[in-house]
């Protein structure tokens, strides 16, 4: 069985007002992952997911392969212990 993760990932670019989140939640949704996709003051695109790491890896290599709606400029991300504290996969 695949381990289970959580990554924090931090899209930079211009992700907002141009779907990037509906983009990202129907991803994650197709990848079995549980999570969500929220706009941040700065323009930033925070994405909380949690899975196997495959398919986290998955989503990351898409979230940076530039077929995104908008542009995406950098991807920062973060790995940690899965929380089992979210469920589906939303926009906020």
């Amino acid at each position: 069985m695949t381990d289970m993760e959580r990554m924090t990932a931090w899209v930079h670019g211009y992700v907002q007002g141009v779907g990037f989140r509906w983009w990202t939640r129907a991803r994650a949704l197709e990848l079995g992952l549980v999570g969500y996709a929220a706009n941040q003051k700065d323009g930033r695109v925070l994405v909380i997911a949690e899975g196997p790491r495959d398919k986290l890896d998955t989503l990351l290599t898409l979230l940076r392969s530039g077929d995104t709606p908008g542009a995406v400029d950098l991807v920062v991300e973060q790995w940690d212990s899965p929380r089992g504290d979210l469920t589906g996969f939303v926009e906020r």
